[in-house]
């Protein structure tokens, strides 16, 4: 099951923090950045890599862990799981509001801390291609560049109006990227877009894109390495 890459941790309990960095380190899992308050968080969030965050409630300073949620939520789309040692009927309301993708209670296991966060950004990963699905078509061409269209009523491409003969994942693969065009679209998303719940090789997404610019080399696909690919269009 795929695994978030790059985590960020909010917790003020530096004891926590050193448990889960260790838990991450066997399973290969990057920890992007650990904060103890919500200035740290936001401030620090500008500049680093983070696909998926783990929330203590009480954390330093006068923001909360929840209204930090309210606040990065606004301005980012990232799973959030809350960590925290209370559990009682207040708090449990104040989390349901924010539809948070997991919750886990201290003191927890590897096992816990790890089957939670599959489960979590299993859900997230769903989300985002059934929320792609569902977007509101906008059926207007994308001119990527002086040579290539896409047609977003077709899904098709053509160079100098000529149509492009690809199969079916390639096309998949140019639905996803057109349809964030200048934006990174994260592997995960575009290999539930590309196969949805289907096994594949950790190379299928790479094999697949090497595909595509075997055929269009000068596409240009653009690879952020350990995060994604972005469909450059001027």
């Amino acid at each position: 099951m795929t695994l978030p890459q790059n985590i960020v941790i909010v917790e003020d309990e530096v004891i926590t923090q050193r448990y889960m960095q260790d838990i991450f380190l066997q399973y290969d899992l990057h920890v992007s950045g650990c904060f103890n308050n919500a200035k740290d968080t936001l401030e620090n969030l500008k500049h680093i890599k983070c696909d998926f965050l783990l929330m203590d409630i009480n954390i330093n300073g006068p923001v909360d862990g929840i209204q930090l949620a309210r606040q990065l939520l606004e301005h980012y789309t990232i799973p959030i799981v809350f960590v925290t040692a209370h559990n009682d009927d207040e708090t449990l309301e104040e989390l349901l509001e924010l539809a948070p993708y997991g919750f886990i209670g201290k003191p927890f296991s590897s096992k816990e801390l790890m089957t939670t966060i599959r489960i979590a950004y299993k859900r997230y990963i769903t989300h985002c291609t059934v929320s792609h699905k569902e977007e509101k078509l906008d059926l207007s061409d994308i001119i990527i560049n002086e040579k290539y269209r896409y047609s977003k009523m077709t899904h098709e491409l053509f160079a100098n109006d000529s149509l492009i003969k690809l199969n079916q994942k390639q096309y998949k693969l140019l639905e996803v990227l057109a349809n964030n065009v200048n934006h990174t679209v994260h592997y995960d998303i575009m290999i539930g877009y590309v196969w949805g719940s289907e096994k594949i090789a950790d190379s299928a997404l790479r094999t697949l894109v090497y595909s595509v610019r075997k055929v269009l080399p000068d596409l240009p696909i653009i690879s952020h390495s350990k995060m994604g690919y972005t469909l450059v269009c001027k």
